[in-house]
């Protein structure tokens, strides 16, 4: 009769040791995949450089925005990221929207303003006419404190819509850069979004 008790016992231990382990690997497992879900997220999402918090009143911000060129003269909006972990877009055809998760104009790293074109309805929108930037070009954005910042186009480049953009938020040296992003290509009615994305590179003058 001992020696059932303990038969039976060892198996009782087995079967709790066995479920602990199995537990442990579930979870495990899980959060394994919650990790892969999160990298997928952040790898679609735009790598902004770390940057400390601002608030609105940082008269370093930008409030106005300049291309003599094509007529551009309005003002600055901040945007983050949308639900989809994509950089988000101005409210409205007519203004710009910086990244506010990036530097600001004029400081080390790439700052990042974005614009409609091709607006419904044929209104007008703020970067229609983007792709007429040249490598010389001017652009000027001002800041609170009434300061300029000017920047040198150095080149434009068009990108798909599912094509890496790193290169874009992310610096390759130390020196002050302004990149501008807007839509291209033709429209897809289903996803009501354009194939490419025009980005036009500029440097600090």
């Amino acid at each position: 009769m001992n020696l059932f008790k303990r038969l039976l016992k060892w198996k009782v231990v087995t079967l709790v040791i066995f479920s602990f382990v199995f537990f442990v690997g579930f979870i495990l497992n899980n959060i394994s995949k919650d990790q892969t879900n999160l990298v997928a997220l952040v790898v679609k999402s735009p790598p902004p450089p770390p940057t400390e918090e601002r608030e609105e009143e940082n008269l370093s911000v930008p409030v106005r925005f300049k291309i003599p060129k094509i007529n551009i003269d309005t003002k600055v909006e901040f945007v983050g990221l949308n639900v989809q972990g994509e950089m988000d877009v101005p409210t409205g055809p007519d203004e710009v929207g910086w990244f506010n998760l990036g530097p600001i104009p004029g400081e080390q790293g790439n700052s990042i303003i974005g614009g409609h074109s091709g607006w419904k309805n044929g209104i007008p929108a703020v970067f229609d006419n983007l792709y007429k930037l040249k490598k010389g070009d001017k652009i000027y954005v001002e800041d609170k404190k009434g300061m300029i910042n000017t920047f040198i186009v150095r080149e434009n480049r068009m990108y798909g819509s599912t094509t890496d953009v790193t290169e874009v938020y992310t610096p390759s040296d130390e020196k002050a850069h302004l990149n501008l992003i807007t839509c291209a290509g033709s429209w897809n009615e289903i996803l009501k979004s354009y194939s490419d994305r025009l980005v036009v590179f500029a440097d600090k003058e």
